[in-house]
This record gives C-alpha cells, structure tokens and sequence, in this order.
C-alpha cells in the first residue's frame, strides 16, 4: 500500500508539547521504514487546523479522492484535524474505502467499526480540546479586562512586563513621550513636523535606530492609553497602568491635531501668512495681501489697508521687511535654555507648595467619584438586562470613564491651574528663538496670535497688544513695544 505523509505545526494554538515539523518527519520516516511502508509523497504545512481551509491538507485528499489505493501516515489524528468537517471527510473516506489506511506512531487504529470509532473519538477530543482552549483564551482575556489590562502589545513609552504579563512604564522612553505631547500641545509644530520634533527629543525607532515615521507618531498623540484608559473592540476600558500625561494635555493636544487636519480644499490662503491677523492703525479697515510682479519678474507679497469708503493715507509693506519685524519682535521674548531650566526649578518648587487642594473640594469629587461608580454599574445592570443597546451603553460608559479620570486627576493635582498655564508658557518662550529664525510662516502667525493681539500696521510698522505674561519680557527688553 502507498502512503502519503503529513506533517503539520500550527504557530497560533497551543502546540508547544508537539513535535516540530522537522521532528515529526525523522520519525514518520523512521516509523515507515520499520512499518515496511512505502511513503510515495511528503505533505508539510504550518497552519492551525482549527478552521477547514489548509491548501497543502485540501490538496493531499484531492489526490486520494481521485485515487485510489493510497493510506495516510501522520504523527496523531489531531495533526489531520481540529475541526469536524475535516474529520468527518475522513472518517467518510474511510468507509468508501478511498483511504485504505491509517498509520500514526502514537495512535492505534484499524479500518474497523471498532477502529473508526476510537479515530471519530480523536478527532472529537482535538476539536474539544480546541474550542475548550479558545473558550480559556477568551475568559481570560475578559478578566485581564475587567482588571484593566491591556491585551497586546505596549505603546511606546511602555513595556511588556512578560513574568505578569502585564504593561509597565518605561523609564527611559517615557519622559520623552510626555515631552513630544507637551511640545506638540503648544500648536507651533504643524501636523508633518512632528517626525523631526520626535527625532530631535531622541524619541527614535528601536527597530532603525531612525525617526519613528509620522503615522506612528499620529497614531500616538491619538492614542488615549497615555492618559490611563484604552479602547478594545470599540469598549472604553479604565486601565491600571501607571498614566504619562493628564487627560487635559490630551484633549489640548487632539484640539490642535483637528486645527493643523483642515481640508486641503481651506489652504487657499497659504501664501499669504499674515492675511487677517492686522487692522489698519489709522483707519481701523482690514488689511489684505496681494501679489505682484517687478519688472525684474520677480514675483513679491505685500500687505496694505483696504481703505474700503474711507481715505487712508496708508502705504503697502512688503511681507519680507513684515516678516523682520516680527522676527524681531518674537525674539525679544524668547528664553534662554539656562533662564528656562531656572523657570522650571521655580516652577517645581511652586507646585510642590500649592499641591494641596481644599478639603471641600476633595470631598465633593470623592462624593461625584461613587456616584460616577454607582452609575457605572447600573448602566452595566441595564445593558446586561438588555434594555439599552451596545452603541448606548458603550457611549455612556465613555463618558463616565473620561469623567473619573478626570476627577482622579484633579485629586492627584499637584498644583493649580495657574501653575499648569505657567508651565506651558515657559516651554512656548524658551521655543521662541527657533520660531523667529525658522521659515515657516504658519508657526510664526500662530505664536504671534499666543503672546498678543489688537495686530496693527501703521507706518509699514507692525504693533499689537502683549498678553501680560509676555509684556513682561518685552518691556524689559531693549526695544520699547506697546503693552496692554
């Protein structure tokens, strides 16, 4: 009698104590040599064989479908099937007699009804032993949820602690992951430079050593896993790992992921930078943007008053001598590194000194934290009880999470509101420098809208108001600005 051997291994179910594929051959071919039997083709494949569907196993019973006379050697009736279709095809094929045989080292059967009744009842412990297993994987992968544990592999600026299989803070990617949301959140970097903001916090790739590409980086700045909870199938989960951001940095900072994302189809007015941010400082009308063409051909921006029904004697700027202005003006402002460190070291000191709330306070989120709670579970109670939809209790359940990490947070706030503006600002002026050498207009336009605003231009001079914050570096600067 001829037989075919087949060898399978699956990577995706729990086949750790079967042998390896190339284990399995040595001894089918060994066990064929000793049996006397004639192997005529050898069928190797990796694939789970807990679905019907495996190419090299389908083509394998085509052959013996349409001929007879073959057997089949393999190393257990679980390495054929899983999966009742499978085995019933053959069990079937046995009894129409296009399998003569069956031949494993590790399992007896004979074409028999006592032998086709012990190999129904292999097949019957595999596919048992599958759906029982994958029943396991999905208990706990609901408990791992219920604990607040994220399945899967860790974001960036975690890692897999494999003994509890559970996600940890990296000590060393972290602050930088904090650091890229921080920056970002200040809305000076558009939406494509965050790849070199990255590479230049030493936020890189541990697979290149280069910079982490742009989508993953959007990916991350989306991702509402640094502030503590996670989604999975499309279900809010509050989550027990150790939190990198605050919620408010998150939201602060998917505010200018939406302001830098606008259609494409609203840039009409890209080259012209500075069009609507100023008034005219004698007639108070709008001031517009043109382009023109010198008889050189070189092609120049201005910007001038629309004088519309008025008379202004106003006259034109050109954007690069607008553009020096402003550069000047920002870097009056900026921070040094070493004035921006002992900022910081103030700052430390501050939101140590104000880090405790008001009694009260704390008491009423206490008390708002058990109602969320109380809320939590009745909203579980209505869903299992099946008076409200997946989609309802899923919103709801958001909702409700996002507040209690809210309140946790307020809880743990270690300083106040002030505190955290103040912080940000000290970030923003000590980017100040880079934005005033930088090209890139569009930043230079949303810095200037964060330290002032009345933009005026007068005498081809441009003037505004300084927030209060900023008037104090700039009065005390060299060149005396307007202040409000």
């Amino acid at each position: 009698m001829k037989y075919f051997l087949y060898a399978r291994k699956s990577t995706d179910e729990d086949d750790r104590q079967v042998l390896s594929i190339e284990s399995q051959i040595t001894e089918l071919r060994e066990f064929g040599e000793k049996e006397k039997l004639e192997i005529v083709d050898e069928f190797i494949e990796s694939k789970t064989a807990k679905i019907p569907g495996r190419p090299i196993f389908n083509k394998m019973m085509e052959r013996i479908e349409n001929n007879d006379g073959y057997g089949i050697l393999a190393w257990h009736p679980d390495r054929l099937a899983r999966n009742s279709v499978d085995g019933g095809k053959i069990i079937y094929l046995v009894d129409t007699g296009k399998i003569l045989g069956l031949k494993f080292p590790t399992f007896w059967f004979d074409s028999t009804p006592q032998g086709k009744f012990m190999l129904n009842i292999a097949f019957g412990q595999s596919k048992y032993y599958i759906d029982n297993l994958s029943e396991n994987i999905k208990r706990g992968l609901r408990q791992k949820l219920r604990r607040g544990e994220m399945p899967g592999k860790a974001p960036v600026g975690y890692l897999n602690e494999l003994r509890h299989h559970t996600i940890v803070r990296d000590p060393v990617r972290a602050p930088l992951v904090a650091k890229l949301f921080e920056e970002y959140a200040t809305g000076i970097y558009t939406l494509m430079g965050i790849e070199e903001l990255s590479f230049s916090l030493g936020l890189i790739s541990r697979q290149t050593n280069g910079p982490i590409k742009f989508s993953k980086l959007q990916e991350m700045l989306k991702n509402p896993f640094y502030y503590g909870v996670f989604v999975y199938h499309g279900e809010m989960y509050q989550g027990v790992h150790e939190p990198i951001i605050s919620k408010q940095l998150f939201d602060k900072v998917q505010t200018v992921i939406t302001s830098k994302a606008k259609p494409r189809k609203q840039k009409k007015t890209i080259d012209f930078a500075f069009r609507g941010l100023m008034t005219c400082g004698e007639c108070g009308r709008a001031i517009t943007s043109e382009k023109k063409i010198k008889p050189s051909g070189k092609m120049y921006v201005y910007y001038r008053c629309t004088k519309k029904r008025r008379i202004c004697s106003q006259k034109y700027v050109e954007e690069k001598e607008l553009v020096k202005q402003i550069n000047e003006q920002i870097k009056k402002v900026a921070l040094s590194d070493e004035i921006k460190d002992n900022f910081l070291r103030q700052w430390e000191i501050d939101n140590t000194k104000y880090s405790t709330k008001s009694n009260a306070d704390k008491t009423k989120l206490k008390t708002e934290l058990k109602t969320l709670d109380e809320k939590q579970m009745t909203l579980l109670d209505a869903y299992l009880d099946r008076t409200i939809t997946n989609e309802e209790y899923t919103a709801v359940k958001q909702k409700i999470i996002n507040r209690k990490i809210e309140i946790n947070e307020s809880l743990k706030d270690k300083g106040n509101n002030w505190l955290g503006l103040f912080h940000e600002w000290i970030l923003l002026a000590n980017q100040a420098k880079n934005i005033a050498v930088g090209e890139n207009l569009e930043e230079k336009r949303s810095f200037l809208q964060k330290i002032g605003s009345d933009f005026r231009l007068a005498g081809q001079k441009v003037s505004w108001l300084w927030e209060n914050s900023w008037a104090i570096i700039a009065e005390n600067s060299s060149i005396t600005v307007s202040s409000g």
